[in-house]
Protein backbone atom coordinates (compact mmCIF):
# COMPACT_ATOMS: atom_id res chain seq x y z
CA UNK A 1 0.00 0.00 0.00
CA UNK A 2 1.21 3.29 -0.73
CA UNK A 3 1.11 6.94 1.33
CA UNK A 4 0.94 8.91 -1.92
CA UNK A 5 -2.76 10.19 -2.37
CA UNK A 6 -1.64 10.86 -6.06
CA UNK A 7 -0.88 7.12 -6.72
CA UNK A 8 -4.00 6.39 -9.00
CA UNK A 9 -3.07 9.36 -10.82
CA UNK A 10 0.27 8.67 -11.84
CA UNK A 11 -0.64 4.93 -12.30
CA UNK A 12 -2.92 6.13 -14.86
CA UNK A 13 0.03 8.39 -16.30
CA UNK A 14 2.31 5.71 -16.52
CA UNK A 15 -0.15 3.56 -18.79
CA UNK A 16 -1.56 6.34 -20.90
CA UNK A 17 1.67 8.47 -21.67
CA UNK A 18 2.84 4.19 -22.87
CA UNK A 19 1.54 5.58 -26.20
CA UNK A 20 3.59 8.96 -26.74
CA UNK A 21 5.84 7.25 -29.02
CA UNK A 22 4.86 8.05 -32.39
CA UNK A 23 5.37 11.33 -31.99
CA UNK A 24 8.57 11.78 -30.07
CA UNK A 25 10.13 12.59 -33.42
CA UNK A 26 8.96 15.87 -33.62
CA UNK A 27 10.08 16.82 -29.82
CA UNK A 28 13.36 15.68 -30.95
CA UNK A 29 14.62 18.92 -32.52
CA UNK A 30 13.40 20.70 -29.04
CA UNK A 31 15.53 18.20 -27.44
CA UNK A 32 18.70 19.41 -29.41
CA UNK A 33 17.83 23.02 -28.27
CA UNK A 34 17.35 22.33 -24.54
CA UNK A 35 20.53 20.40 -24.28
CA UNK A 36 22.26 23.30 -25.92
CA UNK A 37 20.28 25.87 -23.19
CA UNK A 38 21.90 23.88 -20.73
CA UNK A 39 24.78 23.81 -21.73
CA UNK A 40 26.23 20.54 -21.26
CA UNK A 41 29.66 19.67 -21.59
CA UNK A 42 31.59 16.37 -22.44
CA UNK A 43 32.16 14.62 -19.04
CA UNK A 44 29.38 15.84 -17.19
CA UNK A 45 26.80 13.66 -15.07
CA UNK A 46 22.91 14.69 -16.97
CA UNK A 47 19.41 13.45 -15.42
CA UNK A 48 17.18 13.15 -18.02
CA UNK A 49 13.41 13.63 -15.82
CA UNK A 50 10.56 11.81 -17.45
CA UNK A 51 12.97 10.90 -20.49
CA UNK A 52 10.01 9.48 -22.28
CA UNK A 53 12.06 7.98 -25.09
CA UNK A 54 14.86 9.21 -24.65
CA UNK A 55 15.33 12.11 -27.02
CA UNK A 56 16.92 14.41 -24.66
CA UNK A 57 19.29 12.06 -22.57
CA UNK A 58 20.58 10.44 -26.22
CA UNK A 59 21.05 13.96 -27.21
CA UNK A 60 23.07 14.84 -24.28
CA UNK A 61 24.99 11.62 -24.44
CA UNK A 62 26.05 12.67 -27.73
CA UNK A 63 27.59 15.74 -26.45
CA UNK A 64 29.75 13.54 -24.60
CA UNK A 65 28.19 13.57 -21.09
CA UNK A 66 27.32 10.52 -18.45
CA UNK A 67 23.16 10.33 -18.59
CA UNK A 68 20.96 9.21 -16.79
CA UNK A 69 17.15 8.54 -17.75
CA UNK A 70 14.15 8.09 -15.43
CA UNK A 71 10.93 7.57 -16.87
CA UNK A 72 7.01 6.56 -15.33
CA UNK A 73 6.24 4.28 -18.60
CA UNK A 74 7.89 1.34 -18.89
CA UNK A 75 6.78 1.05 -22.63
CA UNK A 76 8.60 4.13 -23.19
CA UNK A 77 12.00 3.42 -20.94
CA UNK A 78 11.72 0.37 -23.76
CA UNK A 79 11.90 2.50 -26.90
CA UNK A 80 14.42 4.98 -25.16
CA UNK A 81 16.33 1.82 -24.43
CA UNK A 82 16.48 0.71 -28.29
CA UNK A 83 17.23 4.62 -28.96
CA UNK A 84 20.05 4.46 -27.28
CA UNK A 85 21.24 0.85 -28.34
CA UNK A 86 21.45 2.29 -32.03
CA UNK A 87 24.07 4.34 -31.28
CA UNK A 88 26.06 1.88 -28.45
CA UNK A 89 24.92 4.68 -26.11
CA UNK A 90 25.76 3.58 -22.33
CA UNK A 91 22.47 5.36 -20.59
CA UNK A 92 20.79 3.97 -17.51
CA UNK A 93 17.36 4.25 -17.89
CA UNK A 94 15.19 3.55 -14.93
CA UNK A 95 11.37 3.32 -14.24
CA UNK A 96 10.60 6.30 -11.40
CA UNK A 97 8.63 9.42 -10.00
CA UNK A 98 9.92 12.70 -10.28
CA UNK A 99 8.44 13.29 -7.06
CA UNK A 100 10.70 10.56 -5.35
CA UNK A 101 13.35 9.81 -7.64
CA UNK A 102 16.08 7.25 -6.43
CA UNK A 103 19.43 9.06 -6.56
CA UNK A 104 21.71 10.93 -4.12
CA UNK A 105 21.86 14.02 -3.16
CA UNK A 106 24.49 16.38 -5.37
CA UNK A 107 24.41 13.15 -8.24
CA UNK A 108 24.16 15.26 -10.86
CA UNK A 109 26.12 18.26 -12.75
CA UNK A 110 22.95 18.81 -15.12
CA UNK A 111 19.19 17.82 -14.49
CA UNK A 112 16.59 18.46 -17.80
CA UNK A 113 13.00 17.45 -18.27
CA UNK A 114 11.50 18.13 -21.32
CA UNK A 115 7.57 18.25 -21.59
CA UNK A 116 7.62 15.91 -18.62
CA UNK A 117 7.74 16.75 -14.86
CA UNK A 118 5.01 19.32 -15.33
CA UNK A 119 2.91 16.41 -15.40
CA UNK A 120 3.58 16.03 -11.38
CA UNK A 121 0.70 16.78 -9.33
CA UNK A 122 3.03 18.88 -6.38
CA UNK A 123 5.23 21.40 -8.35
CA UNK A 124 6.97 21.97 -5.52
CA UNK A 125 8.36 18.49 -4.62
CA UNK A 126 9.09 18.01 -7.84
CA UNK A 127 11.70 21.10 -8.25
CA UNK A 128 12.57 20.02 -4.63
CA UNK A 129 13.31 16.65 -5.92
CA UNK A 130 15.43 17.59 -9.10
CA UNK A 131 17.46 20.24 -6.86
CA UNK A 132 18.40 17.94 -4.19
CA UNK A 133 20.29 15.31 -6.69
CA UNK A 134 21.60 18.51 -8.82
CA UNK A 135 25.02 19.59 -7.72
CA UNK A 136 25.59 23.29 -5.93
CA UNK A 137 26.73 25.09 -9.15
CA UNK A 138 25.03 22.74 -11.61
CA UNK A 139 22.28 23.67 -13.91
CA UNK A 140 18.40 22.87 -13.93
CA UNK A 141 16.96 23.34 -17.49
CA UNK A 142 13.21 22.32 -18.74
CA UNK A 143 10.96 22.99 -21.21
CA UNK A 144 7.03 23.75 -20.88
CA UNK A 145 3.76 24.69 -22.15
CA UNK A 146 2.65 28.14 -21.40
CA UNK A 147 -1.27 28.08 -20.83
CA UNK A 148 -1.88 30.74 -22.97
CA UNK A 149 -0.59 28.88 -26.13
CA UNK A 150 -1.77 25.90 -28.42
CA UNK A 151 -0.64 22.82 -25.89
CA UNK A 152 -1.04 24.69 -22.61
CA UNK A 153 -4.78 25.58 -24.28
CA UNK A 154 -5.23 21.97 -25.02
CA UNK A 155 -4.47 20.82 -21.98
CA UNK A 156 -6.34 23.49 -19.52
CA UNK A 157 -9.44 22.69 -21.75
CA UNK A 158 -8.99 18.76 -20.75
CA UNK A 159 -9.03 19.56 -17.54
CA UNK A 160 -12.60 20.67 -17.46
CA UNK A 161 -13.90 18.11 -19.15
CA UNK A 162 -12.00 16.12 -16.66
CA UNK A 163 -10.83 17.55 -13.83
CA UNK A 164 -7.24 16.10 -11.86
CA UNK A 165 -7.74 14.98 -8.15
CA UNK A 166 -7.83 17.67 -5.67
CA UNK A 167 -4.87 19.87 -4.68
CA UNK A 168 -2.80 18.57 -8.32
CA UNK A 169 -1.56 21.07 -9.98
CA UNK A 170 -2.54 21.87 -14.19
CA UNK A 171 0.33 20.94 -16.48
CA UNK A 172 0.08 24.42 -17.99
CA UNK A 173 1.01 26.03 -14.26
CA UNK A 174 4.39 25.36 -15.50
CA UNK A 175 4.17 27.72 -18.39
CA UNK A 176 4.03 30.88 -16.27
CA UNK A 177 7.18 32.35 -15.18
CA UNK A 178 5.83 33.75 -12.15
CA UNK A 179 5.35 30.40 -10.67
CA UNK A 180 8.31 28.98 -11.80
CA UNK A 181 10.05 32.08 -9.92
CA UNK A 182 8.43 30.67 -6.56
CA UNK A 183 8.93 26.93 -7.07
CA UNK A 184 12.27 27.70 -7.15
CA UNK A 185 12.71 30.58 -5.23
CA UNK A 186 16.11 31.16 -3.19
CA UNK A 187 17.88 27.59 -4.27
CA UNK A 188 19.04 28.71 -7.83
CA UNK A 189 20.46 32.04 -9.52
CA UNK A 190 20.98 33.36 -12.64
CA UNK A 191 17.00 32.50 -13.61
CA UNK A 192 16.41 32.83 -16.94
CA UNK A 193 13.37 32.04 -19.45
CA UNK A 194 13.48 31.96 -23.81
CA UNK A 195 10.82 30.96 -26.37
CA UNK A 196 11.09 28.70 -28.98
CA UNK A 197 8.71 27.02 -31.48
CA UNK A 198 7.75 23.35 -32.64
CA UNK A 199 5.48 22.18 -35.65
CA UNK A 200 3.82 19.10 -35.99
CA UNK A 201 2.44 18.12 -39.55
CA UNK A 202 -0.97 17.63 -39.48
CA UNK A 203 -3.61 17.67 -42.80
CA UNK A 204 -5.91 19.48 -40.96
CA UNK A 205 -7.17 20.38 -37.04
CA UNK A 206 -9.23 17.40 -36.57
CA UNK A 207 -6.37 14.87 -37.94
CA UNK A 208 -4.12 16.74 -34.92
CA UNK A 209 -6.58 16.29 -32.71
CA UNK A 210 -7.24 12.48 -33.51
CA UNK A 211 -3.58 12.12 -33.08
CA UNK A 212 -3.82 13.72 -29.60
CA UNK A 213 -6.68 11.07 -28.55
CA UNK A 214 -4.33 8.05 -29.64
CA UNK A 215 -0.94 9.88 -28.26
CA UNK A 216 -1.39 11.75 -25.67
CA UNK A 217 -1.99 10.56 -22.22
CA UNK A 218 -5.16 13.34 -20.83
CA UNK A 219 -6.67 13.08 -23.91
CA UNK A 220 -6.76 9.00 -23.87
CA UNK A 221 -8.15 8.92 -20.72
CA UNK A 222 -10.98 11.96 -21.11
CA UNK A 223 -12.02 9.76 -24.61
CA UNK A 224 -12.27 6.84 -22.67
CA UNK A 225 -14.53 8.63 -20.44
CA UNK A 226 -17.18 10.10 -22.52
CA UNK A 227 -17.07 7.16 -25.14
CA UNK A 228 -20.86 6.54 -23.76
CA UNK A 229 -21.73 10.73 -24.30
CA UNK A 230 -21.78 11.20 -27.83
CA UNK A 231 -22.81 14.80 -27.64
CA UNK A 232 -20.15 16.01 -25.06
CA UNK A 233 -17.20 14.12 -27.02
CA UNK A 234 -18.33 15.56 -30.15
CA UNK A 235 -18.57 19.05 -27.95
CA UNK A 236 -14.95 18.39 -26.51
CA UNK A 237 -13.59 17.42 -30.47
CA UNK A 238 -15.56 20.74 -31.18
CA UNK A 239 -13.76 22.72 -29.21
CA UNK A 240 -10.07 21.20 -29.67
CA UNK A 241 -10.27 22.36 -33.35
CA UNK A 242 -11.44 25.66 -32.63
CA UNK A 243 -8.03 25.66 -30.74
CA UNK A 244 -5.83 24.47 -33.12
CA UNK A 245 -6.58 26.51 -35.90
CA UNK A 246 -5.60 29.31 -34.47
CA UNK A 247 -1.88 27.77 -34.72
CA UNK A 248 -2.53 25.81 -38.34
CA UNK A 249 -1.17 26.73 -41.04
CA UNK A 250 -0.11 24.99 -44.47
CA UNK A 251 -0.42 21.60 -42.88
CA UNK A 252 1.40 22.46 -39.74
CA UNK A 253 0.63 23.17 -35.65
CA UNK A 254 2.95 26.02 -34.28
CA UNK A 255 3.77 24.47 -30.81
CA UNK A 256 5.55 27.99 -29.20
CA UNK A 257 7.03 25.98 -25.86
CA UNK A 258 8.91 28.19 -22.33
CA UNK A 259 12.52 26.74 -21.69
CA UNK A 260 13.70 27.77 -17.99
CA UNK A 261 17.36 27.24 -17.05
CA UNK A 262 18.74 28.38 -13.23
CA UNK A 263 22.02 27.49 -11.50
CA UNK A 264 21.73 25.79 -8.14
CA UNK A 265 23.31 28.00 -5.09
Amino acid sequence: MTDDPYAAMKAAQREGWSLFAPIAAFTTPAAAALVNYAGVQPGEAVLDVACGTGVVAITAARRGATVKGLDLAPALLADARRNAALIEAAIEFVEGDVEALPYADASFDVVLSQFGHMFAPRPEQAIAEMLRVLKPGGRIAFSTWPPELCIGRLFDLVGRYLPGPPGAAAPSSWGETANIRRWLGDAVQGLEFHRDEMTIPALSPRHYGANMEHTAAPFIKLVQMLAGEPERLAAFRTEVVAIVQTYFADNRVRQSYLMTRATRR
